[in-house]
């Protein structure tokens, strides 16, 4: 299916040669013009994927609670910037709030900082958000310095990642080009690649493919001199491995179906399984203390997720299933509980809830 997005690939693709994977998927997602998050809302039952604070409110909600701790162990500085990179509709930072408006003076020490590129996403979170000060910018670097706790869900396997893939006895890029036949498709540079970061697989068999996300460890770098030089935390979850592996975790999602990422560019999510190895090892170079990843569902129930789930049914009996069936699927080893990890980047002397483990 033409696009408007897959026409402006081909064109690149005409006058430039083959792209990298990484090129295709910032395009299909992030181009100004025809980006998929540029051009739709893509959460929730009618969109095309469901993310945990769309699952239930308990997850935002203990998100809060964590968050409140940290701004505790920190000294409860005023102000202190609260960030979510990547912050969809704006439910999670909602439920956050709601959950700690009775949290003595943390609401008014909070500067409410989104970072989010898309126009029609920060219009959905200026909706959820309407009752609060919001503040929103394009990158990391935006927000001002300063005490500051960082959320981050569902956005590490968003970003673009290059893919390598050995052949011949040495690693080569795979690339994207329009073929013949009217359709994108892989090729191999023929050239060997020398890409930082190949040197982690080690003994791979032939036609292993490798992923590297560059854009991935320089955000967890960033984040973590940040809070090398002013107290605070980070808070990674996301979908992905703890150490590094052979295999190609690219896909696109449609309507809550697996879709082929060539498929009408543009109107389909693209993402790839993060390697937090990766991102611990780039946050530790950047000075800040890692705890984790643990699992998702061993961080909630740490965070309480049962106890929060009994006061919820305890107030709406007649909910009690829907809620069972909520947490669940949030913390459930076949549902998100194992799949998804937890990550948290903290400066010194701060003990962050949920890693008690690690």
């Amino acid at each position: 299916m033409t696009t408007p997005l897959g026409a402006h690939l081909r064109q690149m693709i005409a006058i430039n040669g083959p792209i990298t994977v990484a090129r295709f998927m910032a395009e299909a997602l992030g181009n100004p013009d025809h980006g998929y998050y540029m051009t739709r809302d893509p959460f929730g039952a009618t969109g095309d994927f469901i993310t945990a604070p769309e699952v239930s409110q308990m997850f935002g909600e203990l998100f809060g609670a964590w968050c409140a701790d940290l701004w505790r162990q920190m000294g409860m500085p005023s102000p202190v910037a609260l960030i979510e990179v990547g912050p969809g509709r704006g439910t999670l930072m909602s439920d956050a709030l709601r959950a700690t408006r009775q949290i003595r003076g943390f609401h008014a020490a909070l500067n409410i900082h989104l970072v989010e590129t898309s126009p029609l996403l920060r219009a959905r979170q200026a909706s959820a958000l309407a009752a609060y000060d919001v503040r929103w910018h394009d990158a990391v670097d935006d927000v001002p310095t300063g005490p500051a706790i960082v959320v981050a869900n569902e956005l590490f396997d968003a970003l673009p990642i290059h893919q390598f893939q050995f052949a011949d006895g040495q690693w080569h890029e795979r690339l994207i080009e329009f073929a013949e036949d009217g359709a994108f498709r892989f090729v191999l540079d023929p050239t060997g690649a020398r890409f930082p970061g190949l040197n982690r697989f080690a003994d791979p068999p032939p036609n292993a493919i490798a992923e590297i996300c560059p854009s991935g460890a320089a955000l967890a770098l960033q984040l973590a001199g940040r809070l090398a030089g002013h107290p605070g935390a980070a808070l990674i979850v996301d979908y992905g491995h703890v150490q590094p592996g052979f295999g190609d975790t690219v896909q696109g999602v449609r309507a809550h179906r697996a879709q082929d990422i060539f498929d009408a560019p543009g109107t389909v999510d693209i993402c790839a399984h993060v390697d937090f190895a990766a991102l611990r090892d780039a946050a530790h170079d950047g000075g800040a203390r890692v705890w984790g990843p643990v699992a998702q569902g061993a961080f909630l129930t740490q965070l309480g997720i049962e106890t929060r789930a009994a006061a919820l049914t305890a107030a709406s009996p007649t909910d009690s299933a829907s809620i069972a069936a909520d947490m669940h699927r949030l913390t459930g080893p076949n549902e998100m509980g194992r799949l998804f990890k937890v990550l948290a980047l903290t400066s010194a002397g701060l003990e962050p809830a949920g890693f008690d483990d690690t």
